[in-house]
């Protein structure tokens, strides 16, 4: 903007002076010629008066002038005496127009240009009483001989001109210039400036006060889309339509063991797998991609969905899940379908097995009772299975029971001692010792598991064995041990006897379904209670460990 000014306002000099210039030359050509004009007409009258006192070719050859011409004319035109030529050699001046005018009003004046002269030449005549013509004339230099002559004068008056209006002009431009460069935009009602501004000011006021505004809306939302996101347990990254991330919380940070300096940088260069990269050309260019992959020891689930501004696409949202207890849910949940029916249709096999043999008269009499035996138990078998499956579907279902104090050693002894008759069958001796502890509890669950641990310790016993059941306490904690000597445990499998249809091989060989000691797992998650299965040379220890009651 300042040299803007300079050179409008060198501008604007220069055309002044020049039109002062011309205005003036004008002015001073014009008032000059008419100074000259009325000299000449002055002179005229003068030497006019001296012809007619005296001599007139004598009294005109005593005059000599470099600036003017005197001819004397008779009547008809001819050239009787001239200050400058022969008038013998000159031409007849009687159609020369200040000539006739003379001749017919008695003065008479006209010019003449020369264009090879670059002159403007004034004739002046006068008839003199005795008919005879005086004509003076003068030679007057044209406007354009006297800018040519004054130009180099006028080029000096220019360049200087041109000088002090630099130097002016800067000041000037400066000047003006300055309140406008020393404006305070962020509060411009406080500036002391033109006033011609106040308007343009004003308006810059309130569009500073309304992007000061969204300014804090756009902040304001950044921290709590930052809050939001922070605070997401699901893994959340924005990229654009080049596929560089914009943002990324902390929850995919940690998912691809990166931080928070990988904004900016493509994905591919933090997740440089393919299946990723794959999954979001899928959404880039149909909408939506996925994936699941396995990262420390973790499954994620990898869900990218195309962003759209006014119908094209600006980048894409990636989300990511942990799906492990998911997936480990679904694996159980075939394993556990797979399992059911298996165990389901063994028994029914042996039931319609043997019914196929009776119902076809296959059977001989003396051994259809141990047909309709073998049936029966089969069938009971059946009912044992589906009853243990009904209860882990319960137990499964969760929610809260109403607890109660529980003392654990007597509880303890009165389910060894439903357990007697059984026991006594297989001549397995069962005792109850240790101190008595009470806990925090629901008696009908905590009776069903210490019932559980006892029964199997009993089913996978052998003949003549033992089962010790101990109350005690390990620190703040109550812990209940049931110890058997029957035919152990592997130390392999000891981790997973408390899956579901999980059995050993000394086990199945035992039968049975593999869900007692998964119900028992199953009761004591429902009340908070640690499991865990040893083995101590020939005996299994099965431990519950209660937590310590406040």
């Amino acid at each position: 903007m300042t040299k803007k000014i300079f050179r409008s306002t060198v501008a604007v000099g220069l055309a002044v002076l020049l039109a002062s210039l011309v205005i003036i030359m004008g002015a001073l050509y014009t008032y000059f010629g008419h100074v000259q004009e009325q000299q000449l007409r002055d002179e005229l009258s003068i030497a006019a008066a001296a012809m007619e006192s005296g001599d007139g070719e004598a009294y005109l050859s005593k005059l000599h002038s470099d600036n003017y011409r005197i001819t004397w004319l008779r009547a008809d035109g001819t050239v009787l005496y001239d200050t400058k030529a022969d008038a013998a050699a000159m031409e007849n001046h009687a159609q020369r127009e200040e000539v006739r005018q003379a001749l017919a009003n008695g003065t008479g004046e006209s010019s003449r240009y020369s264009a090879t002269l670059l002159e403007k030449t004034l004739y002046y005549a006068r008839r003199l009483p005795d008919g005879t013509v005086l004509r003076l004339s003068a030679s007057r230099v044209t406007m354009g001989v006297l800018l040519l002559s004054m130009f180099p004068a006028i080029l000096a008056v220019i360049a200087v001109a041109l000088i002090l209006s630099g130097i002016l002009a800067g000041r000037v431009s400066r000047r003006i210039t300055r309140p406008l460069n020393t404006l305070d935009l962020e509060h411009p009602l406080e500036n002391d400036a033109y006033e011609e501004l106040s308007p343009l000011l004003r308006r810059l006021e309130h569009q500073r006060r309304q992007i000061d505004d969204q300014l804090r809306s756009l902040r304001r939302r950044s921290e709590e889309f930052e809050q939001i996101t922070a605070s997401m347990t699901e893994g959340l990254v924005l990229v654009d339509n080049g596929g560089t991330i914009l943002s990324m919380n902390p929850a995919a940070c940690a998912v691809f063991h990166t931080d928070a300096a990988c904004v900016g940088q493509p994905l591919l260069t933090v997740e440089r797998g393919s299946a990723v990269s794959h999954a979001l050309h899928d959404a880039m260019d149909t909408g939506h991609g996925e994936t699941r992959m396995e990262r420390d020891g973790r499954e994620y689930q990898f869900d990218m969905t195309r962003i759209q501004a006014d119908g094209e696409v600006v980048g894409a949202v990636l989300l990511t899940f942990d799906v492990t207890e998911q997936a480990y849910a679904e694996r159980n949940r075939r394993e556990f379908t797979a399992n059911v029916s298996h165990e389901l249709k063994t028994p029914l096999q042996g039931i319609i097995g043997s019914a196929e043999l009776l119902e076809n008269g296959m059977v001989r009499p003396d051994d259809v009772p141990r047909f309709v035996g073998h049936i029966r138990g089969e069938a009971q078998r059946l009912v044992t299975l589906i009853n243990d499956i009904l209860r882990l579907s319960e137990l499964d279902e969760g929610g809260s029971l109403p607890t109660e104090p529980v003392e654990l050693l007597s509880l303890c002894a009165d389910t060894v001692k439903s357990l007697e008759s059984a026991a006594q069958q297989r001549q397995i001796t069962m005792t109850v010792t240790g101190e008595a502890v009470t806990v925090s509890g629901v008696r009908r669950l905590l009776t069903e598991t210490v019932f559980n641990l006892c029964d199997n310790a009993i089913k996978y016993n052998k003949d003549g064995g033992s089962v010790a059941v101990t109350v005690g306490r390990d620190g703040p904690d109550a812990v209940v041990t049931v110890a058997d000597t029957g035919i152990g445990i592997p130390p392999e499998h000891q981790g997973r006897v408390f899956e579901r249809f999980y059995r050993a091989d000394v086990a199945r060989a035992q039968g049975g379904a593999g869900l007692g000691l998964a119900v028992v797992a199953s009761l004591a998650t429902a009340q908070n209670i640690e499991v865990e299965a040893s083995l101590e040379g020939d005996e299994l220890f099965l431990t519950l460990d209660f937590p310590a009651t406040p």
